[in-house]
């Protein structure tokens, strides 16, 4: 963050204020009315695709199905709004035409991602992606932190892409197929097993984690701070759901063996806790935005664990436009910020019993709109885990707002009902879209491990709202070290600041 340092005269490292007054190139202008464009006519294939059914391909190369044409209309969005919101940031910036560029060039880039069908050519992109993405981390090419912490980045996307071309290259190997529709219908035959299926799912399953900044992969994330917010923003809402759609593009190879989508659900939650409890150690809003990122991604990657991959879509959809708002907002969020006021957490028996009623209804509600937790299998841990994280998050826009303790706790509900509603209705419609998959949907049988996990999970999330946490220093300690970025992406002298 830019800072005066008051009575000091500080070294600039990064440059002088750039003069907002001078001319700005026509790039940023074309490019936004271009995606824009481009987001108008995503909408028209997506509306032609549900009512007509209409389906383009290339065949062989690249295949528009229900994930392609929603993946389009979200990353245009987000990438509009990225846009528009950027022609200002970024205006009388010596690094604002190329900065526009990677934007762009990036938006091309995933929506080729969702269009890919060959393997080479999402092996490329996949690639490209992340390069991309680390240029955007390391933007102001004259601050050496920015530069360190894109070299973070790229040396993890680098490893995500090897472990992918691995997967590719054994699937294609085993199969003889050179494409995904191809290794799905091979998989959907004849199935997939031994070690050759074994080294390509594991390998599928460590990319997409490494690419979602899961735990104890989250490093590369929490030291990119540098990054210009817009290009945070298109991150966080866009960048790291691609762990996600790898593993919902390849649901015909990882729901092959239960154990192995029982470890999935395992370090999804582990991530998603995690993050959790990270987030609670946080001092600075991006900082706290980028640890509620791992414990989301977690918690996408376990859904798709429990073999709702149409819920994973859903969540990667719906996470994407509440960190693309948090992000662009998080100045405004500094300035109105107070430290005098903090909302107790002590709840009461009329508290805990209040959210405890709110959601056991939530959970019905929930259940009685998707199917989902009626019946004894993964989907009964779906629900749970719906209904905790939106829980969590209702109660904490309501301790936001200035109410007294009994009225906090009565707004509760009434953010809790309709959010879920929301959510249920949205994952009913995405996974609508998505009926062409091979696979959006394959509930498990429960286990001892599922057992273990949502009782960990529960009390864990319990204990949080507590706050039980924070009586322990050990614990505090260790979470905060294990939030540290990357020692060299971090300022560590005042001298360090630029002047303005």
């Amino acid at each position: 963050m830019d800072r005066t340092m008051a009575g000091r005269t500080s070294k600039p490292t990064v440059g002088s204020l750039p003069d907002a007054t001078t001319g700005s190139s026509y790039v940023p202008v074309v490019l936004t009315w271009l995606v824009w464009s481009i987001f108008v006519a995503s909408v028209v294939v997506l509306v032609a695709r549900i009512r007509l059914g209409t389906s383009l391909e290339v065949t062989g190369v690249i295949g528009v199905d229900g994930l392609t044409v929603l993946l389009w209309v979200v990353v245009a969005f987000f990438s509009g709004i990225v846009h528009s919101y950027s022609r200002r940031y970024m205006a009388g910036s010596r690094h604002e035409t190329a900065f526009f560029l990677s934007v762009f060039g990036f938006t091309v880039i995933v929506m080729g991602l969702a269009a890919a069908d060959h393997l080479a050519l999402f092996a490329v992109l996949w690639l490209a992606m992340g390069l991309v993405m680390a240029e955007l981390i390391g933007t102001v090419d004259g601050w050496k932190q920015a530069r360190a912490a894109a070299s973070v980045a790229r040396t993890y996307f680098l490893a995500s892409s090897a472990l992918l071309a691995v997967a590719l290259t054994t699937l294609w190997w085993a199969t003889g197929e050179a494409t995904i529709s191809g290794i799905a219908a091979v998989a959907a035959v004849s199935g997939l097993d031994g070690p050759v299926w074994l080294v390509a799912a594991v390998a599928l399953v460590i990319a997409a984690m490494i690419q979602s900044a899961l735990v104890p992969f989250h490093g590369w994330l929490l030291s990119s701070m540098t990054t210009p917010t817009p290009a945070s923003a298109l991150m966080h809402a866009g960048f790291v759901n691609a762990g996600g759609i790898l593993l919902t593009r390849f649901a015909p190879v990882v729901t092959v063996d239960a154990t192995l989508m029982l470890g999935i659900v395992a370090v999804g939650a582990t991530s998603a806790l995690l993050g959790k409890l990270l987030k609670a150690v946080q001092t600075d809003v991006k900082g706290e935005l980028g640890c509620s990122t791992v414990g989301q991604m977690g918690f996408m990657i376990m859904q798709a664990g429990l073999g709702f991959f149409g819920a994973a879509i859903t969540h990667l959809v719906l996470h994407g436009f509440y960190k693309a708002y948090h992000f662009l907002s998080a100045g405004e969020r500094i300035e109105h910020a107070s430290p005098i006021h903090e909302a107790s957490s002590e709840a009461g028996v009329a508290g805990l019993v209040t959210v405890l009623l709110t959601g056991l209804a939530g959970g019905a509600l929930f259940a009685a709109l998707t199917g989902k937790g009626t019946s004894v299998d993964s989907g009964l841990l779906l629900a749970l885990f719906v209904v905790l994280t939106t829980l969590h998050a209702a109660r904490s826009v309501v301790e936001r707002a200035s109410l007294p303790g009994p009225a906090r706790y009565g707004a509760v509900p009434l953010v809790f009902l309709p959010a879920i509603t929301v959510y249920a209705l949205v994952y009913e419609a995405i996974s609508g879209v998505l009926s062409g998959l091979p696979v959006v949907s394959a509930p498990t049988e429960l286990g001892a491990v599922h057992a273990l996990v949502a009782v960990v999970f529960v009390a864990v999330y319990v204990a949080m709202e507590a706050d039980l946490h924070e009586r322990s220093p050990r614990l505090y300690v260790a979470l905060l070290n294990a939030s540290q970025p990357a020692p060299s992406t971090v300022l560590t002298a005042t001298e360090e600041y630029d002047e303005y």
